[in-house]
């Protein structure tokens, strides 16, 4: 892969020697136990495609890792673009945040990074893998999605699904196409390979379509429901959860470049139950977390050899978001979100 991306190539590393031997790591993580015992609860912000069973299916393998009890309080995430926005907000008036973590992209990690909205850890002494641990130690790093445009196989004829971007602008989608506010996704492409202006272009065409607008899981609902025939941009994880549920819903493979967010975990500036966070974030380092993760929203690493995320990017031209464009994807989300006409 190329310098620069958000790297995770030692994670297959990582996931054999972080944490579970407590004799390798030693004092360090049983000093983190001690004090995440104390707290005894964790409030976790987390993608609704995880579930309440899938967050209780991580807070179970967390308390059986280390011989704790915690009690977890799951919100689930249908805008985490809005999430952020709710967060900054309250710090800037003085009020302590709702969630001691959030489970969202390194776009969204990004906007908290840059409003310094994260406490910072020392995960490399529990033996997390450098490459891991981004935004100055304020975010863990441990799985990617696939973003392309998605349709309903028993709708749309095979003749009409996009093999390209542009294919999305087409005039015949008018008042037919969903966009969820995920735009950060676009404005990845921005700054990647398609830079500022011709993305800005992109977005501006495809507002002037009329689409419905609103979360992905409005838009997963409506491409099932038949009332669009496209969404311009979604997450594998609903996909994912279509095929569990029957629904024949699929992406538009073949279209490239794919942005391809990675998900991160970070503790949020304030929060009540640091150390359950903390010790939380490096846990989802670990092979059994990492096992629950894909059984409930479908993500694995697109760093790790034999995944399938990992997989297919050796076929694919994959766009890995950087944080030195972290203000650059911040500043176009923000400008693209009011050229789609969402409210943040």
């Amino acid at each position: 892969m190329r310098k620069g991306r958000f790297l995770m190539v030692g994670l297959a590393l990582v996931l054999g020697l972080t944490l579970g031997a407590g004799q390798t790591i030693g004092a360090p993580v049983d000093d983190l136990v001690a004090a995440a015992k104390k707290e005894g609860v964790i409030e976790m912000l987390a993608p609704s495609t995880l579930t309440p069973k899938g967050g209780q299916a991580l807070i179970d393998a967390l308390n059986q890792r280390y011989g704790l009890n915690i009690k977890l309080s799951y919100h689930p995430s249908a805008n985490m673009t809005g999430d952020v926005a709710k967060v900054i907000g309250r710090a800037a008036s003085g009020v302590s945040p709702e969630w001691d973590i959030m489970i969202v992209t390194d776009s969204h990690h990004g906007s908290l990074w840059l409003r310094k909205q994260h406490t910072i850890y020392d995960y490399k002494k529990l033996g997390i893998d450098p490459q891991l641990v981004h935004y100055d130690s304020g975010a863990v790093s441990f799985a990617n999605q696939i973003i392309l445009p998605a349709y309903n196989q028993k709708i749309l004829p095979a003749k009409d699904v996009p093999k390209r971007w542009e294919d999305i602008l087409d005039p015949k989608w008018k008042a037919k196409i969903g966009v969820p506010h995920s735009v950060h996704h676009f404005a990845r492409l921005a700054a990647g390979p398609w830079g500022e202006e011709k993305t800005t272009q992109f977005v501006k065409r495809l507002a002037a379509l009329e689409p419905f607008i609103g979360t992905p899981a409005q838009m997963y609902t409506r491409l099932q429901l038949g009332e669009i025939l496209l969404v311009s941009n979604i997450q594998d994880s609903f996909i994912h959860q279509a095929v569990r549920k029957g629904a024949p819903l699929a992406q538009a493979h073949g279209i490239e470049p794919v942005p391809s967010p990675a998900y991160h975990v970070g503790v949020l500036k304030g929060a009540p139950h640091p150390n359950v966070g903390h010790l939380f974030a490096a846990f989802m380092t670990t092979p059994e977390a990492q096992k629950l993760w894909e059984k409930y929203s479908g993500h694995t690493s697109a760093f790790v050899p034999g995944t399938e995320v990992y997989n297919y990017a050796q076929k694919h031209k994959m766009v890995f978001m950087t944080q030195d464009q972290a203000e650059m994807v911040d500043k176009l989300t923000a400008a693209y979100v009011k050229i789609m006409g969402f409210t943040r």
